[in-house]
């Protein structure tokens, strides 16, 4: 299993409330979703009406369409007209990379 993980800043101007930001942060998870079956979350700047962290992650069976998928959601988001994009980090996982935390397993139920 290779994991794709995106965790990115967007910097947005004019925002005078958190349902402005919220409203911006919705929409584009919901496109992203839909574009392209990934994972999107808020991570951080919760409180901050000008700022939102996401992280975004995919689960594929091959390296090089994890980096098309990510270099594709990357265009997107640099071509937003609502948000700038701020800092960027990528990483794909591999094989044992991506296995390397283990979580417990839990018994199945009869």
């Amino acid at each position: 299993m290779i994991i794709g993980v995106l965790q990115f800043e967007l910097l947005m101007r004019g925002n005078e409330s958190l349902k402005d930001k919220r409203r911006v942060v919705k929409s584009l998870k919901d496109r992203l979703h839909r574009s392209h079956m990934v994972s999107v979350a808020e991570i951080g700047a919760l409180d901050e009406r000008n700022v939102a962290l996401l992280g975004l992650v995919l689960a594929t069976n091959s390296v090089r369409h994890a980096n098309s998928v990510l270099d594709r959601i990357l265009d997107v988001l640099r071509g937003l007209t609502d948000a700038k994009l701020g800092q960027v980090s990528r990483e794909v996982l591999t094989g044992q990379e991506a296995g390397r935390q283990r979580t417990e397993e839990l018994p199945t139920q009869s």
